[in-house]
């Protein structure tokens, strides 16, 4: 299946210049939705994963189907004052803005085999913010999986400590 064809591409949005990829026509398409978390899960399934963390928003989407199949916990990491116990706090750099994730302290037991998963992978942020919190909480990153790929962007440069697959890549 082409997921190209699944997603919207919509010019000068956020803000002119931004091309934006609009996943949820691939989220309504049940055969895409389904094609997607099945090649999550078989890029996975050897992994040996005790937890899939996402990213808020489109993060919780993909990741808590992937634990799911793969019998893991899924953690999220929201945008900030959305947690209620102890958290961390790490901030990070959009393409078009900043923001700061925030995860619960107790999330993650030391050692802890982690898989991240996110919609998107763009200058590498997030994603890069992500693994860090889960380092500081001393879990093991051992791969990073995104659905898009911006590959002008090159955020798979600032991840290159890192196992990345992704499902689909446009040059921005």
């Amino acid at each position: 299946m082409d997921l190209k064809e699944k997603i919207r591409v919509i010019p000068d949005f956020p803000e002119k210049g931004i091309s934006f990829k609009d996943i949820t026509t691939l989220l309504k398409d049940k055969e895409a939705l389904k094609y997607s978390i099945d090649k999550f899960t078989e890029l996975a399934k050897d992994l040996d994963v005790d937890l899939v963390v996402g990213p808020e928003a489109r993060g919780f989407i993909f990741g808590t189907a992937l634990a799911y199949n793969i019998n893991a916990g899924f953690v999220p990491i929201r945008k900030p004052g959305k947690l209620p116990h102890k958290i961390l706090v790490q901030d990070y750099v959009l393409e078009y803005g900043k923001d700061s994730l925030e995860i619960h302290e107790d999330s993650i037991i030391p050692g802890q085999r982690i898989l991240i998963i996110d919609d998107l992978l763009a200058t590498g942020g997030t994603l890069l913010s992500t693994a860090k919190l889960i380092e500081q909480l001393k879990g093991e990153v051992v791969s990073i999986m995104t659905l898009i790929e911006l590959t002008d962007l090159k955020g798979r440069e600032k991840l290159s400590n890192y196992r990345v697959e992704s499902l689909v890549s446009y040059p921005y």
